[in-house]
């Protein structure tokens, strides 16, 4: 007799339907070398700490080392003090990315000395588990480790792995599971997300102990999804409601949310977002207006995301690397998060949130406004900033674009040089239609008339003197802020 919560384990490590990873040997050869540094990393899901648990289970039968993690604050102290002295323990380090630098790289340097020694007799064993590319980052710190440290990379779940999960479970409870290709493709190699879905099945059937007879369980996809996402609702919400709002929120900023909305609609969790882009022209704007610049400042600065999500800046890739997560935004309600994130609806997509239009005198005072308006979160089209996207095309075509419909807002310096000149009376040409529409913020350097400028249209007047540095306060205040302020109301 056996009960549910002990077959299909999603607390812990599993007893009865633990596989092995295909090195589960090699690391258990390392892990049992005196003094022998090691390494094990990942992608979420993947097991590793529950390979090293059994691996040392078997090695240390009646003593099993302690495992540490900076998730722990009581832990934090015992890491911190980690050194030569420590004698012949063996110290587990989990989530070992999650320590500061300066903690990363003492225990690296730790690393090396210990595996210097010809005896290593009464130095500490570090074991080291991380995120993926941990051990590669350990080389960054300290380059001449690698040659002395073992490093093991636990890969996610073969289909005949995920399928000798099931059917050991399966066995003990006496029960088959229909459709077991479906849990198979659904869990992407992920442990503990079989776990999951095996043990939801279950529960769904009125399945928590061995079965008298073999039962077969049929079980419906939509619902067990369901109930899934719901598990895994409080481990993920936060941050993915934090990636879709962006950073710096406002009901009409929903270029992160489309995004992600696209990734999950993909079979891949590796997505180019440029390909991405130009397969979805619906959403192409959104996606043209983060992934340059916006994407990557968004996961340096929000912590909680860039755990969950990668993005390389120079191939366009964006990556969810953990299953579980992927699974989950790929059976989430999307138009109740939507609702939770405090999204409008919208049914036009921008590129750019805001437009410049101005006189080349007035260059430096446009691209610190456009500078400034970037550190807000708030895309802004700056010809500089674009120029090699349109090299060979005419500007003339594009301005029509821009400035007409795939700008939300058109800011326009104003001044003498703005009428007198060719290019930025074309510009107004493009743009007053939208006048009437509040969809214009005039920028007032002078008493200049404009035709199809009202007089009385509410606008910023703002005394330029030519130096921006001079009079960046007052910019960041009158102008900048004011812009800003707009968006957020709309």
């Amino acid at each position: 007799m056996a009960y549910l919560e002990d077959v299909f384990v999603t607390e812990g490590v599993p007893e009865f339907t633990f596989v092995k990873p295909p090195n589960y040997t090699a690391l258990l050869v390392d892990l049992r070398r005196k003094g022998k540094p090691v390494v094990v990393e990942g992608q979420s899901g993947t097991g590793k700490t529950t390979a090293v648990k059994k691996a040392l289970a078997e090695i240390f039968p009646e003593n099993m080392p302690r495992f540490l993690t900076p998730r722990e604050p009581k832990d934090l102290p015992i890491i911190e003090s980690i050194n030569e002295e420590s004698g012949a323990e063996t110290f587990v380090i989990d989530d070992f990315h999650r320590l500061d630098k300066e903690t990363k790289e003492r225990l690296a340097n730790l690393a090396k000395v210990i595996a210097e020694r010809d005896n290593r007799d009464g130095l500490p064993k570090l074991i080291i588990i991380g995120i993926n590319n941990v051990g590669s980052d350990l080389i960054q710190l300290v380059p001449d480790i690698a040659k002395r440290v073992g490093i093991h990379r636990i890969t996610p779940g073969t289909p005949a792995v995920i399928s000798e999960m099931i059917d050991l479970g399966s066995n003990l409870l006496n029960i088959a599971i229909k459709k077991p290709e479906a849990v198979i493709e659904d869990s992407r190699g992920d442990y503990w997300l079989t776990q999951q879905i095996c043990k939801s099945i279950c529960i769904s059937a009125g399945v928590d102990q061995t079965q008298e007879k073999i039962r077969e369980i049929d079980w419906e996809p939509t619902e067990i999804k369901a109930q899934v996402v719901e598990t895994l609702h409080h481990n993920y919400d936060p941050a993915v409601r934090e990636f879709c709002r962006g950073r710096r929120f406002r009901p009409t900023n929903d270029p992160y949310y489309k995004l992600l909305r696209a990734v999950s609609e993909q079979e891949r969790s590796n997505v180019d977002l440029t390909e991405l882009a130009n397969s979805r022209q619906d959403i192409k704007g959104s996606i043209n207006n983060v992934k340059d610049h916006r994407l990557r400042v968004l996961l340096k600065q929000k912590e909680a995301c860039a755990r969950l999500f990668y993005y390389d800046a120079d191939t366009k890739n964006f990556t969810i690397e953990d299953p579980a997560l992927f699974y989950y935004i790929k059976n989430v309600n999307w138009e109740d998060l939507r609702q939770r994130c405090g999204f409008r609806d919208d049914p036009q997509d921008f590129e750019w949130d805001i437009a410049i239009s101005f006189a080349g005198e007035n260059r430096p005072l446009a691209e610190f406004i456009s500078e400034q308006l970037r550190e807000l979160d708030v895309s802004t089209f700056y010809d500089r900033n674009y120029e090699d996207n349109y090299l060979g095309g005419l500007w003339s075509k594009q301005f029509l674009d821009i400035f007409i419909q795939k700008s939300r807002l058109v800011v326009a310096i104003l001044d003498k040089y703005h009428k007198e000149k060719v290019w930025p009376t074309f510009e107004r040409d493009c743009f007053n239609a939208r006048v009437p529409e509040a969809e214009v913020i005039p920028i007032f350097l002078d008493k200049t008339v404009f035709p199809g400028i009202p007089a009385d249209l509410v606008s910023i007047h703002f005394e330029y003197k030519g130096d921006v540095a001079d009079q960046s306060d007052a910019i960041i205040d009158e102008v900048v802020l004011r812009i800003a302020g707009k968006l957020d109301s709309l």
